[in-house]
């Protein structure tokens, strides 16, 4: 039996429920990123937020804020346990423009040791672990920076066996991040690319899922990149392609002004009361929306051998 894990321990796959696979709660960028409209670090309100969630029948959340990016597992952990809503935590980095000074200083393996560690022990001076690993890459390059975490990645899943999440800039450099982490043994099969749709060239989506990665979209109701229409027809077409399996849906609400909760909108109902019924208008079968959102997410999550572990 597998398990996912979670900031509160180790869960059955079938626990996990419907599940958003990538999100974030608490966020504080590094005073480097001067919008600080990505800044999440009200308690109260992130965790009016989950239960916006809850309310509409989210169980599992997975937040993707990183080292780099303010990540606190004792955070997650209170509002996991206020909200009962299953919340799996990530190590690992966003992109080299947030990276403090100890990435360059440290070694390969040092970085790798404190993944596998945030993983297999705990982190923050807590218990709470981290269920999945994430590295990140700029726009239309790869940083030399991001190169060493990403073998450091690499020698860290060896290690912990954890699953992996990549931030691709705008969905760019998505060949040549799994060319990298392929050289360094990582089978791609457990790793998810994110916000692909913001790259909505089918050809490329579709090269890329015959690689065997997990094709993560998570831009519905981001109209200021392009309207939903677009995000459903390159849905349809992964699934006409045979690619179901493969597909993960998430709304990475990232900003204040993205979340109900801090004032603004969608936010985290929006993709279970507004996409998912068009999704299914467009012809998109209901044993396909829970694949998405249900057995997907187990697949790729729950891959521990236990809360003994």
């Amino acid at each position: 039996m597998k398990y996912a894990r979670t900031v509160l321990g180790d869960i059955k796959a079938e626990e996990m429920g419907f599940t958003y696979t990538h999100e974030h709660l608490h966020a504080v960028p590094p005073p480097c990123q001067k919008d600080r409209d990505l800044e999440l670090s009200s308690y109260e309100k992130s965790t009016a937020e989950l239960l916006n969630f809850k309310e509409v029948g989210g169980c599992t959340l997975v937040e993707a804020s990183t080292l780099d990016y303010g990540r606190d597992l004792n955070v997650l952990r209170k509002m996991s346990e206020e909200t009962g809503v299953h919340v799996i935590a990530t190590s690992g980095f966003n992109k080299h423009i947030y990276y403090p000074e100890w990435v360059e200083e440290k070694s390969v393996e040092e970085i790798a040791d404190l993944l596998s560690n945030d993983v297999l022990v705990g982190g923050d001076g807590g218990s709470s672990r981290a269920g999945f690993m994430k590295i990140g890459t700029y726009y239309n390059l790869i940083h030399p920076l991001e190169k060493k975490t990403i073998t450091a990645t690499a020698i860290a899943q060896k290690k912990c066996g954890a699953p992996i999440w990549g931030h691709t800039e705008a969905g760019t450099m998505g060949m040549e991040v799994l060319d990298l982490l392929e050289g360094n043994g990582v089978d791609l099969t457990t790793t998810a690319l994110g916000h692909l749709d913001r790259n909505a060239d089918e050809y490329y989506l579709l090269k890329l899922a015959d690689r065997g990665i997990y094709i993560q979209f998570d831009g519905p109701g981001k109209v200021k990149y392009y309207p939903d229409s677009v995000r459903v027809a390159l849905i349809k077409s992964l699934i006409a392609h045979g690619h179901i399996d493969q597909l993960l849906i998430s709304g990475d609400m990232g900003r204040a002004s993205y979340l109900e909760a801090y004032g603004g909108g969608p936010g985290f109902r929006y993709i279970k009361t507004k996409f998912i019924p068009r999704l299914l208008d467009e012809g998109v079968t209901q044993a396909e929306i829970e694949k998405i959102f249900i057995k997907n997410p187990q697949r790729w999550l729950a891959v521990f051998e236990g809360p003994e572990c």
